[in-house]
């Protein structure tokens, strides 16, 4: 979550009278993640999320917010989007779709620990279960074919030896297609920002702008090589098995997803190495913009690469 566009509060008053959401008291910008434009906003009935899309438009957007209703829906802990009086939850302000979520109570938790990590991984079970009654469909936008022509813009901007650590990453990535595996829908950016706490209980998964179709062991090994993390990459174990026993006690893995695992880890820190290259070499240009270092799963792939123990037994 950035500030790419700037919304002034005249511009949102007008904006909001096509709500039932009561009168604007506070608009403040939120610096934090890199794609869309977020601030916080407060009526007379409430305070709320508003999310402005930089890239995504109108037509792309009923996945995504139909998406968060239904699993609100079904127990997933996640915000609810507000419809306006003509029954849409999203419009145009400022030239950019935009849309209105429910803001959740609690906090996000830079330093997460076991329990933590436990009731992230069966909350991320539940919403996979919740997903499999949701009709809508959509393609991973940032699969191997985005990793792949993503890295063909950054080789140029990398030194010489970081940039054949990438190649052969994707490289080695291109030997392994595990289409047979469970999927269905999948956050896809389940990092420790996205995640709200209340105490050691998940209050909420925010910012599913990136949720899509694929794989779901997939969705699960973004998250370890988040929340599991350690300053030099590395995984903590304690953490590791307490996210999978969490995931587990929910939905168990099948034997395919179990023997996957492996390449997965690399997977998922190869997709946010290339996207994090990709923002640092080219990035957006905003009025609060906050963007994250590549280096930290370029790390987390070579622990991954050389890695006996993948906490599964």
């Amino acid at each position: 979550m950035s500030v790419y566009t700037t919304v002034t509060p005249a511009e949102l008053e007008s904006w909001l009278a096509h709500y039932t959401l009561g009168n604007l008291l506070e608009l403040k910008g939120i610096a934090a993640g890199i794609t869309n434009t977020n601030y916080f906003v407060t009526t007379t009935q409430g305070r709320y999320v508003l999310t402005l899309f930089e890239t995504l438009t109108l037509d792309e957007l009923p996945y995504y917010l139909n998406l968060m209703s239904h699993l609100a829906r079904h127990g997933v802990a996640c915000p609810a989007p507000m419809a306006d009086r003509s029954d849409r939850f999203a419009s145009l302000l400022a030239g950019k779709p935009a849309c209105l979520v429910s803001c959740l109570n609690g906090g996000d938790v830079p330093e997460p620990g076991a329990a933590h990590c436990r009731a992230v991984g069966a909350m991320m079970a539940d919403m996979h279960l919740a997903g499999d009654t949701y009709p809508a469909r959509m393609a991973n936008p940032r699969g191997p074919a985005w990793w792949s022509a993503t890295a063909q813009v950054v080789y140029p901007h990398m030194p010489k030896a970081d940039a054949e650590l990438l190649h052969a990453e994707i490289a080695f990535q291109s030997q392994h297609r595990f289409d047979t595996l469970p999927s269905g829908v999948i956050h896809a950016d389940l990092f420790r920002d996205n995640v709200l706490f209340a105490g050691e209980t998940v209050a909420g998964f925010i910012d599913f702008y990136y949720a899509c179709n694929d794989v779901l062991v997939y969705d699960l090994a973004i998250a370890l090589n988040d929340w599991c993390s350690l300053p030099d990459g590395d995984i903590d174990p304690i953490r590791a098995r307490a996210l999978l026993a969490g995931y587990q006690s929910v939905r168990p893995l099948t034997e395919a997803e179990k023997a996957a695992w492996p390449v997965m880890l690399r997977a998922a820190a190869l997709r946010f190495w290339t996207s994090r290259l990709y923002d640092k070499y080219l990035p957006q240009a905003g009025e609060l913009t906050f963007t994250k270092d590549p280096a930290q799963f370029q790390q987390v792939i070579a622990h991954h690469s050389r890695r006996d123990d993948f906490w599964l037994l």
